[in-house]
């Protein structure tokens, strides 16, 4: 017997998934390699402090908002399923986050096989087939992908192999002490090594291509945070440690250490051999598509690294084949949050309300507005001040105010951004004659200014109630028959509070009534 939904793995996506669709009695199973739930968690980070905040006092009373400063969370309807309640720690500690979710799939009665480990998948016209360790054969009609990056992401450089592995080596610092180091990369595990081998280690260096982007700057919270970047500090401070701009050519044994010659890119690619006693690869992790045989192998996009998805996560070449969670980031890869809890919990989210409109004619929430277009800045105004989904995926979830042909007006929420012109079109909201895309964006060129610049980006007044606001602000982009037409930004505020009637509902309310006016009768 086939099951509708076959989710391979029990991390924080699959276990979000589940527990919706255990909420609805969904027929569902999820096939879990490990012991437990988040076993990813019970590894990594390697120095077991995570990178995502959790701020337990934010002022705030509405659970919604909370879940803005709330980077750990899953999605739940049950008020003890907050991280939170794990932990006080602002940076927490990696093994809190087994513990929650551990709790996660025991509360929501989430269906986990686990010590399942899955090793062919494949599929035919009636579904899909997976083949776990033990011979056991599953079916089911749709498949959802939720394993995350689990293998190394390892340049390809002459002699990688002797170098130890992020997810491999120990990380006692006891053992590098007196040693010179070599860490290679410049993501937030490369120093996060360094910074935890700072006290023993002789000499540190990191290399890596390219000029360094820095989470506070970039916007994009993979990029390196400041949590791990006292590095920087005893680099710049000439404390034996140095980020080396330059291409590793070669990692070769010599003796009881090595050799690696290093393309210097601030000096015209001038080569130089610097000699260590130790060498840490730490460049990421890709997706592992072995699992797929000739019949469902999808597309990889990111130099291979993920999975080419549609806006809602199915893959653009398997039907019926879905992924979730950080598998999903190629389509937004260092811009968006996908990659992250805080953020692809919304995306799975989306993705199941996909799922249960297509496959269950259960159609996109959505809210009655009447006719009455004050009702339309309330939503309007209401959503962008109250919203955790657009604010953490800022410029891929978007909410839709829809003007039926009748001119009446509804408003859906949390739709994927890039799927809203397929779903328009397909009719998946009704008969729709205009409609607004609402988000949370940076402005343009936002990560080319310094913001603790004061010279640097400075505007005008009206400048900044316009196109130029740099933070985190609302937009509102108007279509009519599927054409772009306008678009409205209201200005940034520093509390993030968009509800003042003069400098932001009553522009809101003259943009609306422009775009809502009957357009005039031909004479």
């Amino acid at each position: 017997m086939a099951h509708d939904y076959l989710i391979i793995g029990a991390g924080p996506a699959g276990l979000q998934l589940a527990a919706f669709l255990e909420r609805d009695g969904a027929d569902y199973v999820v096939l879990e390699r490990g012991g437990g739930p988040g076993t990813f968690f019970t590894r990594f980070p390697r120095h077991r402090r995570l990178i995502s905040i959790n701020k337990v006092h934010t002022g705030y009373e509405d659970p919604e908002l909370r879940l803005r400063m709330d980077w750990n969370s899953l999605l739940s309807d049950d008020p003890e399923l907050l991280f939170t309640r794990y932990s006080r720690r602002y940076f927490p500690p990696a093994d809190d986050m087994v513990c929650y979710l551990s709790d996660f799939a025991a509360r929501t009665g989430a269906r986990v096989r686990y010590d399942t480990a899955v090793e062919r998948v494949s599929r035919d016209a009636d579904g899909f087939t997976v083949t776990d360790r033990t011979g056991t054969v599953w079916r089911a009609r749709r498949l959802v992908v939720a394993t995350g990056v689990s293998l190394p992401n390892l340049p390809c450089v002459p002699g990688i192999e002797l170098a130890e592995r992020y997810d491999t080596f120990d990380p006692d610092p006891e053992s590098f002490t007196g040693q010179r180091v070599l860490v290679i990369g410049r993501g937030n595990s490369a120093f996060e090594t360094a910074d935890a081998l700072m006290e023993t280690a002789s000499v540190i260096h990191l290399v890596g291509s390219g000029s360094l982007r820095l989470a506070w700057q970039s916007h994009y919270v993979g990029h390196l945070r400041a949590v791990n970047n006292n590095f920087l500090d005893s680099y710049q401070l000439k404390s034996q440690n140095a980020l080396l701009d330059g291409r590793v050519l070669a990692v070769r044994r010599e003796g009881d250490g090595f050799t690696v010659p290093v393309a210097f890119e601030r000096v015209d690619e001038v080569v130089k051999d610097l000699r260590y006693d130790r060498v840490i690869v730490a460049t990421g992790f890709r997706f592992d598509a072995s699992l797929f045989d000739g019949t469902c192998t999808p597309s990889l996009i990111v130099d291979g690294r993920f999975p080419a998805v549609t806006p809602v996560g199915e893959s653009v070449d398997v039907p019926g084949l879905y992924f979730a969670g950080t598998l999903t980031q190629g389509r937004d890869f260092k811009k968006a949050t996908t990659g992250f809890i805080h953020g692809f919990r919304y995306s799975v989210r989306a993705l199941y309300r996909a799922l249960r409109q297509l496959h269950h004619g259960e159609p996109w929430p959505r809210t009655d507005l009447g006719d009455d277009p004050e009702r339309a800045v309330d939503a309007v105004i209401t959503r962008v001040n109250r919203s955790s989904a657009l604010w953490q995926q800022f410029a891929v979830l978007g909410d839709l105010l829809l003007v039926a042909p009748d001119g009446t007006l509804s408003y859906a929420e949390e739709v994927p951004v890039a799927h809203v012109p397929h779903a328009v079109r397909a009719g998946d909201f009704g008969p729709v004659d205009a409609h607004a895309v609402i988000t949370l964006e940076y402005g343009a060129d936002h990560d080319r200014v310094d913001p603790f610049d004061v010279t640097a980006g400075r505007t005008s007044q009206q400048d900044v109630r316009g196109l130029d606001g740099r933070y985190l602000h609302p937009v509102v982009r108007w279509y009519r028959a599927g054409a772009f037409v306008a678009e409205h930004h209201l200005t940034e505020n520093l509390e993030n509070e968009w509800d003042s009637e003069e400098v932001h509902r009553a522009p809101l309310r003259a943009f609306l009534a422009a775009r809502l006016a009957p357009a005039p009768v031909a004479p």
